[in-house]
């Protein structure tokens, strides 16, 4: 029975979301220590400066716009503001010692009051205690770097930056970072970073791996919550706008990519992304969707019976699956590769499919699984770095095999996050059952309870 609180017990409750608010908030960034030392990998890695820009704050100029920082720039700093911008320089050869320019130096643009009244205090280069604040001994003004890269240039003739590509989509951070880097050290060669940092960012750090688990763990409490509310009448766009809802409600800024809820025809469309159809009894529902904490991403897929209870054609499609997941699962150990040879996890799931089970006109399954087996996973959902590196101890990768029938409305999809060990893999999402025994036994507690 509902009662009516006092204004006491309100102001205590409104304290205590503040309280967990904060908390939520220090759970995201990871030691300053753990940014310096990428930092220092990187500096050894090549033979010339490195320039890396963060974003500006004007590659979304949306009304509903929030920030999120370039992956590489935060992935070495930590740094979570607009314009700042990360100049390393290497140790002088063969003594060890530095150059005149620091070895690390983070640059901000000035506080902006006027602008600070609409979207909050910023760090500005001046702060007192800003060293602590971002973890650089060396914090300069935005003003000085064009000078300070001049300087360097009557010592080093190449440096290294994050090159654009050929076609930049969208806002063209890369290319205008570029320029301006060019513009101030016109007589230089510049150099894609990229690769360093790509084959970086593949190995997990310990705290890496502790921000992707608590992704994991809440966006496989929203699959557990869509397995048990699922039921024909509900529209696609309701289970994710559920799920998202978990997502946020449980620490993530945002989700890590388009949710995909795609029920009968739609769960054949790989990438669905309209969520606007009702959900039909009989439907298999496909629900890849993950969330995103302290920027790192996690990337789960679950194919669930509408009303409860596969039907034997979509029971039998779906252990195909299953079993060709547990067969590239179970090759998952360092010296494994993804693609591009024999044994790999994508030659194993494919030779799975195509020698269990038969489409209507008996033809093998093959033809219905058209995309990979398998990505990185990390601050991107989709992270950078060579796909056919051969796995080592600390990389994080999806494995998800499907089958997609569109002629007979039947798509689905099993994906999960794994870990490579030294001498195998961990499962990170063991949590979240797979089986389709086990998903529907799910679904009947669910319809229980809401009954209870």
């Amino acid at each position: 029975m509902a009662r009516r609180l006092d204004i006491r017990q309100v102001g205590l409750m409104l304290l205590a979301v503040a309280c967990a608010c904060c908390v939520v908030q220090a759970r995201f960034r990871q030691p300053s220590e753990e940014y310096a030392a990428r930092r220092t990998k990187l500096r050894a890695s090549v033979d010339g400066p490195i320039v890396v820009v963060g974003y500006t704050g004007h590659e979304d100029a949306s009304e509903v716009a929030i920030f999120f920082q370039e992956p590489h720039f935060y992935y070495l700093t930590g740094h979570d503001e607009p314009g700042a911008v990360l100049l390393l320089t290497p140790d002088e050869p063969n003594s060890g010692a530095q150059a005149s320019t620091p070895a690390e130096v983070l640059y901000l643009p000035p506080r902006n009051p006027a602008q600070e009244k609409w979207e909050g205090p910023k760090i500005g280069p001046d702060d007192p205690g800003v060293q602590e604040k971002t973890g650089f001994a060396n914090v300069e003004p935005i003003a000085n770097l064009k000078g300070d890269l001049a300087k360097l240039a009557d010592t080093y003739k190449t440096f290294y930056t994050l090159m654009p590509p050929k076609n930049e989509e969208g806002y063209p951070h890369l290319t205008n970072s570029v320029a301006e880097i060019r513009d101030a050290i016109p007589h230089t060669t510049l150099k894609d970073i990229a690769p360093a940092l790509d084959a970086l960012r593949q190995v997990k750090s310990d705290g890496e791996l502790a921000l992707m688990q608590k992704a994991i763990d809440v966006s496989m409490d929203a699959q557990f919550d869509a397995m048990r509310r699922m039921r024909p009448g509900l529209f696609e766009y309701q289970v994710a706008a559920r799920m998202k809802e978990i997502h946020e409600m449980g620490g993530c800024a945002r989700e890590a990519y388009s949710p995909i809820v795609g029920a009968g025809f739609n769960s054949t469309v790989l990438h669905y992304s309209a969520l606007d159809s009702e959900i039909k009894d009989g439907d298999l529902v496909v629900m890849d969707v993950g969330g995103e904490y302290g920027g790192y991403a996690a990337d789960i897929t679950r194919t669930v019976p509408a009303n409860g209870k596969f039907t034997a054609r979509q029971r039998e499609i779906y252990d195909i699956v299953l079993g060709a997941q547990n067969a590239a699962m179970a090759a998952v150990k360092p010296g494994a590769v993804l693609y591009g040879a024999k044994g790999s996890l994508q030659a194993i799931v494919t030779d799975y499919i195509n020698t269990h089970g038969h489409d209507k006109e008996g033809h093998t399954l093959g033809r219905y699984y058209p995309h990979g087996v398998s990505h990185h996973l990390g601050l991107d959902v989709h992270d950078p770095g060579d796909r056919n590196r051969p796995l080592e101890a600390g990389m994080v990768v999806t494995v998800e095999p499907g089958i997609y029938i569109p002629e007979e409305n039947l798509g689905v999809r099993i994906e999960d996050d794994v870990l490579v060990t030294k001498d195998g893999y961990r499962l990170l999402t063991a949590r979240l059952p797979r089986t389709a025994d086990e998903i529907e036994k799910i679904m009947a507690e669910g319809k229980t309870a809401a009954t209870q």
